[in-house]
């Protein structure tokens, strides 16, 4: 399990950039905590923060059970896949959030198999 393992940490590590740009983004556009509203390009930043932290809530148990149930390779792959769909939908939303749609539908396709294999690959260990 230390690909998956590995995979997860840099999904981890990728939240944490995420969090570094929005922290970055309040002293340029100049929103002082508590608000999250006031710049259209620090929000944009701040959605995609929020938006990776409502996937991972997905994406961390989905592919740790899908590596364990059915493949850590596998489970690996879609994970980076994952990945590379969370930066993705980051450039994409901050330079132009009408078209986010691509690296969105890799986050919801890389959590859907996850989840959806994890499931079936459960249901079959238990039989």
């Amino acid at each position: 399990m230390e690909y998956p393992t590995i995979v997860v940490m840099l999904a981890l590590a990728q939240y944490i950039f995420f969090i570094m740009q929005t922290g970055f983004a309040r002293g340029k556009y100049k929103v002082d905590a508590p608000k999250c509203s006031g710049n259209e390009n620090f929000e944009r930043i701040f959605r995609v923060q929020m938006n990776t932290l409502e996937q991972l809530i997905i994406f961390i148990p989905a592919a740790f059970a899908f590596s364990y149930y059915v493949s850590a390779v596998w489970g690996s792959v879609i994970g980076v896949i994952y990945i590379v769909g969370r930066f993705l939908y980051f450039y994409e939303y901050t330079t132009d959030p009408k078209k986010r749609a691509p690296g969105m539908m890799l986050t919801f396709l890389s959590n859907s198999l996850l989840v959806a294999g994890a499931i079936v690959g459960c249901v079959l260990s238990v039989s």
